[in-house]
């Protein structure tokens, strides 16, 4: 659980999982330095350190981040070029998606409500 991981475009499998459990007592805004960004609002609770360090040898022409839990998360993905929020766009589930910068992306996944924890499974592909 909570693992990072680097993806490097030659050999990424069109999917990757990585696990681990929601929440926190930040409220996500104060680590995104916004309220709302391109992808969605900054709403919710995360941990103070990221769940997930994300590297990329290389820039994507397309990488979804996709979060499938029982409870209602929220994602805030940190790196080169700014800071991206998610919150509901399936179900109660974040999701973000498109162009990707060469670098590190810090990644949490939070919960809607403080102190509240689910598991989770953040799925990464690289096709659309």
């Amino acid at each position: 659980m909570f693992e990072d991981m680097t993806i490097a475009p030659s050999a990424v499998p069109q999917a990757i999982e990585l696990r681990g459990i929601s929440g926190g007592t930040v409220e996500t805004q104060k680590k995104s330095g916004r309220k709302v960004t391109e992808t969605g609002e900054c709403i919710g609770f995360i941990d103070s350190e990221p769940d997930h360090k994300i590297t990329l040898t290389k820039p994507l022409r397309f990488l979804q981040m996709r979060v499938k839990s029982s409870g209602d998360t929220v994602l805030l993905v940190r790196g080169p070029g700014g800071s991206w929020c998610s919150d509901d766009v399936s179900d109660r589930n974040p999701e973000i998606s498109g162009d990707w910068l060469e670098g590190t992306y810090e990644v949490w996944i939070g919960s809607y409500e403080e102190n509240a924890a689910f598991p989770y499974l953040l799925q990464i592909s690289t096709k659309p």
